[in-house]
């Protein structure tokens, strides 16, 4: 039998990767095989009847296998683009969804290119959205939060990794986990808002992510009334909490703004016309 060239690899794993819903086949079998050779894509495009070694097919179709399991694909490499940003991910951490890059767009907006605001990213996970605004603002000071210390682990190596020094790594729940008498410019999160029992949670790659970083309470809100009722011992005067959340949530959120003090409580819609981020000033 001859060898199986990267073509046929390619094709065979589309075809079986095609039976998974709402999944890009050619897309995640090119990502596979890249990871297995330890090759870019365009090592995919430059040599496709190149033969694979029968231990590199062996590797590929194992991962092929892992995906078709239901094994999200950011685990499988343990890496997700952010914000153009390489990060390390894994199944202590929520995959970074390209949806959030809202809300760290929405807070570009509003900080200063030179002033060095004071910002947290409450719940930070893999760091994606902390990474995202230190990179943009340089001269801002960030703290980054987790209830989790193995999260906060591979938060802190991103943002080594990143070379990324004007952010530091708090462990607490929420507000709980900033420094006493050390206001902040913005505070900003994308935390857990999907009721729990909700279908969704059995699809895709929910499944496999980690349920405390999806789920808050029957409502999805438990998380964002405690963030929303903490947040303003922890802001100055004029400061702004942004939070991302679901698309039939955006009023209510609105709501629980105005009755904790702030102002200007709006809701920003994402690319496909969905409530997905609110915004409050102090």
């Amino acid at each position: 039998m001859s060898p199986c060239t990267i073509r046929e690899a390619l094709h065979k794993a589309q075809q079986q990767l095609a039976t998974l819903p709402d999944v890009e086949a050619g897309l995640e079998a090119e990502i596979l095989l890249g990871f297995s050779l330890n090759k870019q894509r365009s090592h995919l495009y430059a040599w496709p009847d190149k033969p694979l070694e029968p231990d590199q097919l062996t590797a590929f179709l194992h991962l092929v296998t892992r995906r078709i399991q239901g094994e999200p694909i950011a685990y499988i490499t343990g890496h997700k683009e952010f914000w153009s940003l390489d990060l390390q991910v894994t199944p202590d951490t929520l995959i970074p969804r390209p949806e959030t890059e809202l809300l760290v767009e929405l807070a570009l907006d509003l900080i200063p290119a030179s002033q060095p605001w004071l910002i947290a990213d409450l719940g930070t996970g893999s760091g994606a959205i902390a990474a995202a605004i230190a990179s943009e603002r340089p001269a801002c000071q960030l703290v980054a939060t987790d209830i989790s210390a193995v999260t906060l682990n591979v938060a802190a190596s991103n943002f080594k990794r990143l070379t990324l020094a004007n952010i530091q790594t708090q462990r607490g729940a929420w507000c709980q986990a900033l420094p006493q008498g050390q206001p902040f410019n913005l505070i900003i999160s994308n935390p857990p808002y999907i009721p729990e029992g909700d279908p969704h949670l059995e699809q895709g790659d929910l499944p496999r992510e980690p349920r405390s970083a999806l789920a808050s309470g029957t409502d999805g809100l438990d998380d964002i009334r405690c963030i929303i009722k903490q947040a303003p011992s922890h802001l100055t005067t004029g400061g702004w909490l942004l939070l991302e959340h679901g698309y039939d949530q955006g009023s209510t959120v609105r709501k629980l703004f105005k009755e904790h003090g702030f102002k200007q409580a709006s809701t920003q819609q994402d690319l496909a016309r969905r409530d997905r981020v609110s915004k409050g000033q102090l």
